[in-house]
């Protein structure tokens, strides 16, 4: 057997595969698509033997859950796996220690300027090619059509919502930044209505203050849009339109070009569509 085209080549397309097709396997390969998902690092590094005995199914199992994603085998799908270690974020200690390998902390800083302009570029070329129009639109609409805008992005993403904040008051558009200050998060978002919309923002390693005041805005009836980066994304499931934004990264610094440039296009379409009412 040879492998599809269709079979995935990293890991979240990968992790959307499964995910995707999780409800119609059969119930043992089902069992090991939650094992994959669930442990990735073993899939990564185990045997066929000691990763079946863990999953609890016999080793033929990992060969046809392997085929049914398009695998010649299942060295082939573990290599994937392997492949979002090699990819994996890096702490802030081992992202300088990288630059200190390369010979560009502290000095060079034109060499420094330059990869992190490059992977800004990289990050909105990938956007274009994978553009959704439609999810764009479909935002809009959500977003235009709220009561209230509430602003959701702590930690790496909070830049992001505090424009967002600054830009829509600019424009007349009622939001609230749900900025947590003095861990009042939750209280800030128990004033959501069915009338309001929320807009979360968060990338892996995901803020788990943004997970759970998304799911907070999604039982007191709130409409949802997320600018997230993978379909697997924990803010990817409750949410009515999600927007997808993979950064690319410079020596483990990711980019933040693409994420605001959707941000502004939201705030200034929003601002219009409601205008023209």
């Amino acid at each position: 057997m040879t492998a599809t085209q269709d079979a995935p080549r990293d890991y979240q397309a990968l992790r959307t595969a499964i995910a995707g097709r999780a409800g119609d396997l059969p119930r043992r390969l089902a069992q090991v698509a939650a094992y994959a998902l669930e442990f990735p690092d073993e899939i990564a590094f185990g045997t066929v033997a000691s990763i079946a005995a863990s999953a609890e199914v016999q080793p033929s199992a990992l060969v046809r859950f392997s085929h049914a994603l398009g695998y010649q085998g299942f060295s082939e799908l573990q290599e994937v796996f392997r492949s979002r270690l090699r990819e994996r974020v890096l702490n802030y200690d081992e992202r300088l220690a990288q630059l200190r390998d390369h010979g560009i902390a502290g000095s060079k800083s034109g060499l420094v300027l330059d990869g992190f302009l490059e992977a800004s570029e990289r990050s909105i070329a990938s956007f274009r090619e994978k553009l959704d129009h439609a999810a764009i639109d479909r935002a809009v609409d959500v977003l235009a059509g709220a009561e209230i805008i509430y602003l959701i992005g702590l930690r790496r993403s909070f830049p992001i919502a505090s424009y967002l904040s600054y830009a829509m008051g600019k424009l007349g558009v009622r939001s609230i930044l749900v900025d947590g200050v003095a861990g009042m998060g939750s209280e800030q978002a128990s004033f959501i209505t069915p009338k309001d919309a929320a807009l979360a923002i968060s990338f892996a390693p995901y803020a788990s203050e943004t997970v759970a005041l998304t799911g907070a805005a999604r039982t007191r009836g709130a409409k949802i849009v997320t600018i997230t980066d993978s379909l697997m994304s924990p803010i990817a499931a409750p949410a009515d339109v999600m927007i997808e934004v993979a950064e690319a990264n410079f020596e483990g610094f990711r980019s933040l070009a693409t994420t605001m440039a959707v941000a502004m296009t939201l705030a200034v379409a929003v601002a219009g569509r409601r205008s023209e009412r």
